[in-house]
């Protein structure tokens, strides 16, 4: 098994300690204990990832923050002895023996039992003693405990468990019904003396039920006891004062809303969705007034670069090439190739056609190495060679997304033998089209490219095509570093003048270190290297919706499917918004000092790319971070609509049928 030290010190200091995980105790003994002999035969590349994964059984290795958190709050000494509810891999029990004297731990499913007693002996740590049994009712054999940790949620806490503490012992659990309003809370409690407990609340969490005489049926039907007390609604109250209420698209009072930015180096403006209609017309609207009014010469996007180029010698008034393909055919179609871009795209033709060339405003594709036409490219390949390595990469493609957190989802991107023998030769295929590509845009006369940036892409493109082939959360940084780096050029090549208006997901444009992506999983985007390279020339400005409609699939490469959106979770910005009472506002974060520092308190963000799936929302699509923090402004629509893709009869007048969207 490779050495995992860094990877395990990378994870406390990134995801315990930064989250205020304090006990040196704790954080030494998760840096001694390898998670990945814990977790399912394949999973390993996933252990240190800061989410919960598959065991089995529907149960899960708990996130390693949360183990520590639980483990902190129950303040685990050494020599004393400890009863774990819920052994599940054994991680935390490993943990646990780490600190503490004795460790018992029960578990109702006896498959995972027998393999929990296989993993921990295989790890040194034999000593924990593993019991097959009710874990409601804990284990009276070796009581009294001095702590007592369960890792289920039950509707309330087992007279039993509470029993069994000694005295001044304490008990961490969930508790609550993770399905209800409220959730489900963690809660600490500690025995005063006999008949007496103390009662505090530590944090909101999500777990698995407690199934048992004294927790839930098999069936759930247990009613929840714990309460949470409602939200003061002062927050929702104090966006509506802030809210400045958005005119219909097409009025230009709407564009000059966002004359507060028109002076910065770089506006990118965000999108709650890849498939939300409102969020491209919103975006249109305000890059029409800031090219036609501020000078603004450059509309880069989060698409393919040959796609994007096609769409750019339209606007440009520009020949079509000999032979050129349609733009964005390929999954996903409707992302780019849809009513709201092509409007846009006339307009900008049409405003180009009383301007100089030299000073035409562009339509640029931020990625030039043409990552969804290389995963089309990936996927056409395993399809013919291996389709079960084709169906691996179209789960690792589609949803290891930094936003998800569904443990199922882990489970089903494992890697597999015949995926891995593909790599070389899918690797030298998307190589040598790039290579062909690059040539063929220096010898057009219109690219930004010269031959030493060419080469040096050519030079990288082995790296990003490996890291990008497999997915996951390395290809995220790549990407992203390098779609910043072609908008650096972009910006040179137009001059030192030169204003961009950047057009890519809430997770692109957002700073980074303001979510759990940056802060936990050092995952970094385009609005933070903005920031970092531009400070306080460029505005960040990201969108959001309460519910509606939205474009998007199931699974990557599949149809594309008009799916409703879930109404905001209680607990997330988007229901603060919707409880502000107004459906269409812009709120200036930098504006309002006292609503700034409210928002920047961490809170659930919700994701959707171009996959979406409600039936796992929260795992899927929601992560916490800081709103005010991310973005210096918030444009908020609460009911919104999905993009109307392009019909195939969608025609140019005066322009060959097939450019730049016919088909």
């Amino acid at each position: 098994m490779p050495d995992t030290t860094r990877s395990r010190d990378r994870m406390v200091e990134r995801q315990l300690a930064a989250r205020g995980i304090r006990d040196a105790r704790v954080l030494d003994a998760m840096r001694k204990v390898p998670r990945e002999a814990f977790v399912a035969p394949g999973s390993e590349e996933f252990a240190y990832e800061d989410g919960p994964l598959p065991i089995g059984h529907g149960q899960t290795i708990s996130q390693p923050y949360i183990v520590a958190l639980m483990i902190e709050a129950v303040e685990v000494r050494p020599g004393e002895r400890v009863l774990e509810v819920g052994t599940g891999s054994g991680y935390a029990a490993a943990i646990l023996a780490e600190i503490a004297g004795a460790v018992h731990s029960i578990e109702r499913h006896a498959p995972l039992a027998g393999t929990a007693r296989e993993r921990l002996a295989a790890a040194g740590y034999g000593s924990v003693e593993v019991h097959v049994g009710d874990g409601t009712l804990g284990w009276a054999e070796a009581a009294p405990y001095d702590a007592i940790l369960v890792a289920a949620g039950g509707p309330l806490v087992p007279e039993a468990l509470k029993a069994q503490l000694a005295p001044g012992g304490r008990l961490v659990i969930p508790v609550g019904d993770v399905a209800a309003a409220e959730g489900q809370s963690l809660l600490k409690i500690t025995r005063t003396g006999d008949d007496r407990w103390e009662q505090e609340r530590i944090a909101g969490v999500r777990f698995v039920p407690l199934i048992g005489a004294q927790g839930w049926a098999e069936d759930g039907s247990r009613a929840a006891s714990s309460h949470v007390p409602a939200r003061s609604r002062s927050l929702p109250e104090t966006i509506a004062e802030a809210a400045e209420p958005l005119p219909a698209f097409d009025d230009p009072a709407f564009g000059r809303l966002f004359d507060r930015w028109a002076d910065r180096r770089v506006v990118l403006l965000g999108e709650a969705s890849h498939g939300t209609d409102d969020f491209y017309r919103a975006r249109a609207a305000v890059t029409r007034h800031l090219i036609a009014h501020h000078g603004f010469s450059i509309v880069a996007v989060e698409a393919d670069w040959p796609d994007a180029a096609a769409v750019d010698r339209f606007v440009r008034h520009h020949a079509a090439r000999e032979f050129e393909e349609p733009a964005f055919t390929r999954f996903p179609t409707w992302m780019w190739r849809n009513e709201a871009v092509a409007d846009f795209a006339d307009w900008l033709r049409g405003h180009n056609d009383g301007v100089p060339p030299a000073r035409r405003a562009g339509f640029y594709g931020l990625d030039i190495y043409n990552m969804r036409g290389s995963i089309a490219a990936v996927l056409a390949y395993l399809d013919a060679h291996d389709p079960e390595a084709a169906r691996i990469a179209r789960e690792r493609y589609g949803c290891l997304t930094p936003w998800q957190s569904d443990p199922a989802t882990y489970g089903r991107a494992v890697l597999s033998r015949g995926y891995e023998d593909c790599e070389a030769e899918v690797i030298a295929q998307l190589r040598d089209l790039l290579e062909k590509r690059l040539d063929y845009e220096t010898r057009d006369g219109q690219s930004f490219l010269d031959a030493a940036q060419n080469a040096r892409l050519v030079r990288s493109a082995e790296r990003y095509y490996r890291i990008m082939y497999y997915g996951g959360a390395e290809s995220w940084n790549l990407r992203d570093s390098h779609m910043f780096e072609t908008l650096e050029h972009l910006l040179e090549a137009r001059g030192p003048e030169a204003k961009a208006v950047v057009w890519a997901h809430n997770s692109h444009i957002g700073d980074a270190r303001a979510t759990e992506m940056g802060a936990v999983r050092g995952e970094h985007n385009i609005g933070q290297l903005c920031r970092e390279r531009f400070g306080d020339e460029a505005a960040l400005v990201g969108m959001g919706t309460h519910t509606g409609t939205v474009a998007a699939a199931t699974n990557w490469d599949g149809e594309m499917e008009v799916k409703r959106v879930r109404p905001s979770r209680e607990d997330s910005y988007e229901r603060l918004c919707h409880e502000a009472g107004q459906p269409r506002f812009l709120l200036d974060l930098a504006a309002d000092g006292p609503l700034r520092t409210r928002l920047a308190e961490e809170r659930l963000q919700r994701f959707i790319g171009v996959i979406y799936r409600p039936e796992t929302e929260l795992q899927s699509h929601y992560a916490q971070a800081s709103l005010s923090r991310q973005y210096d402004g918030w444009l908020w629509i609460d009911e919104t609509r999905a993009v109307t893709p392009l019909a195939p009869e969608h025609r140019h007048p005066g322009t060959p049928e097939t450019w730049p969207f016919g088909v």
